[in-house]
């Protein structure tokens, strides 16, 4: 596990495909948006609440083929830090992102990038409601939460986003899902 100051995080979490005839590794990478140079720091005692630092943890990834397309499932703990809870009560959205890749591992050259997705997500607090709004970017579907800890919990659950078609893979290929 590692923490990552200034409202980014970068994770990664390992599985094995499920029901598919190649196996593919899952690494999963989010970055939340926000102003600031990246740090990464090893993971130690949590500070008070007050002085929270956040982190973003991956608890599990995997893909699995259904129907000739490879989905993937995540769970993700979301921990904002006190900066960015603050900035959150005081009306400014937070970005949320998610990219997937899928690449071919080379021996003796560069990875080859053979696919790439993008889900977007946006975290509102409307004072005026007292509630928390999760807005998908990608599709524009809204949810609506009384906490920011069950508005977190809906992000970090991630189910059958679909990632690739296996009729785009080579057969005999090994890739990686990062």
């Amino acid at each position: 596990m590692y923490l990552l100051r200034n409202h980014s995080f970068l994770s990664t979490a390992a599985a094995v495909l499920r029901g598919a005839s190649r196996p593919l590794l899952v690494v999963l990478w989010l970055s939340v948006v926000a102003a600031g140079a990246q740090e990464f720091v090893p993971a130690q005692p949590l500070p008070p609440l007050d002085d929270d630092p956040g982190r973003f943890e991956v608890r599990s990834a995997a893909a699995e083929l259904r129907d000739g397309v490879y989905f993937l499932n995540a769970w993700i703990e979301y921990r904002l830090s006190s900066e960015a809870r603050d900035a959150l009560q005081s009306g400014v959205p937070l970005g949320i992102r998610l990219d997937v890749e899928i690449s071919h591992n080379r021996r003796f050259w560069f990875d080859s990038n053979d696919a790439e997705l993008r889900q977007r997500y946006q975290l509102e607090y409307h004072a005026l409601s007292e509630r928390y709004i999760v807005i998908n970017a990608n599709s524009g579907d809204q949810a609506s939460f009384a906490t920011l800890f069950a508005a977190l919990n809906y992000l970090g659950r991630i189910e059958r986003l679909p990632i690739i078609d296996a009729a785009l893979l080579e057969s005999g290929r090994n890739y990686e899902v990062r």
